[in-house]
């Protein structure tokens, strides 16, 4: 396994963040990517890309439990999986939106049913990169074994954005 730290100043758009940048630069290939959680991704072009708010450029614009479900089993080479970093972020989005917010929509199982579906749909051998505040990701006991683990210090009282980078067995 690889673990690096790097050093950037914090931004919403999280791929824009120049070591996030880069390993995805490293993983991402022409091969079936989905990015449920776009916003203003810089990989439009090389994702299907879904984003709630309709503000921004996507292809769809489904709640990301919606999106996923519309693929097929073992149909997908790699997803990013960006989703909201807390409850309070989850809460934030779907006000933005216009969307009242459920109080299942702001517990663990969130995330539980997003990841759950990324599983399902991820080949054998794909790839997921994972972001948050921890390097929980999709995780072993949906099948996936990490692969490398990118730290990005963002100085002050930021948060850390931890990347986790995962291979379904």
């Amino acid at each position: 396994m690889i673990i690096t730290r790097a050093w950037a100043m914090p931004n919403h758009n999280t791929f824009s963040i120049k070591p996030i940048e880069i390993l995805i630069d490293k993983y991402i290939n022409e091969n079936k990517w989905l990015d449920p959680f776009s916003r203003n991704s810089p990989f439009k072009n090389k994702t299907i890309t879904n984003d709630l708010n309709t503000e921004f450029e996507a292809d769809y614009h489904l709640e990301a439990l919606d999106f996923l479900k519309q693929f097929d089993d073992n149909s997908i080479d790699g997803v990013l999986f960006d989703p909201p970093y807390s409850p309070r972020q989850i809460s934030e989005c779907y006000k933005n939106v216009g969307r009242k917010v459920h109080m299942e929509d702001t517990q663990s199982s969130f995330y539980t049913e997003r990841k759950k579906e990324v599983a399902r749909i991820v080949k054998s051998k794909g790839i997921v990169i994972s972001f948050g505040w921890n390097s929980g990701g999709i995780g072993k006991t949906l099948g996936f074994e990490l692969q490398e683990i990118l730290l990005v210090a963002h100085g002050g009282a930021h948060n850390d954005t931890i990347c986790t980078v995962e291979i379904k067995k």
